[in-house]
């Protein structure tokens, strides 16, 4: 068995793991967040100030990552992440940093969206293909 079999599938279901962990602790927080600058935290308190925030990326998250366990919707669920994972990577990149978990979500993300590109080429055309024939009425309809 070839490494480049298994690998796609391994690195999805961590990736998806990780974003169903992470999105059912900020709904029922199991695991104690470690102490982080003051600049993270800050952040963060921000975005539970908005008081809709917060549950929204999680109910995003745990969606999403359940997706990409399971291996159905993978496209969707790398799109609909892609905002999530730039943010991770700047929130750790700038507020708090973590080079670790930069280069791993970061990585994963890249990854996946290399291994499922043919899913991506019709978002990534410049012009887009010709769009389907619309319904048009027929005479008996339009006379009416």
């Amino acid at each position: 068995m070839r490494i480049s079999s298994w690998l796609p599938v391994v690195v999805r279901v961590l990736l998806g793991a990780l974003f169903v962990f992470s999105g059912s602790n900020k709904l029922v927080p199991f695991v104690a967040m470690p102490p982080m600058p003051e600049a993270g935290t800050s952040f963060l308190a921000a975005l539970a100030a908005t008081g809709y925030f917060l549950p929204l990326l999680a109910i995003v998250e745990v969606t999403a990552g359940l997706a990409l366990i399971a291996g159905r919707f993978v496209p969707l669920a790398l799109v609909i992440l892609a905002p999530v994972v730039v943010n991770i990577a700047f929130f750790h990149a700038l507020l708090a940093p973590s080079v670790g978990s930069v280069v791993m979500v970061v990585g994963a993300e890249l990854f996946l969206a290399w291994h499922y590109r043919a899913a991506f080429v019709a978002l990534l055309r410049a012009v887009p293909a010709q769009p389907p024939a619309t319904w048009t009425p027929s005479e008996s309809q339009r006379a009416a």
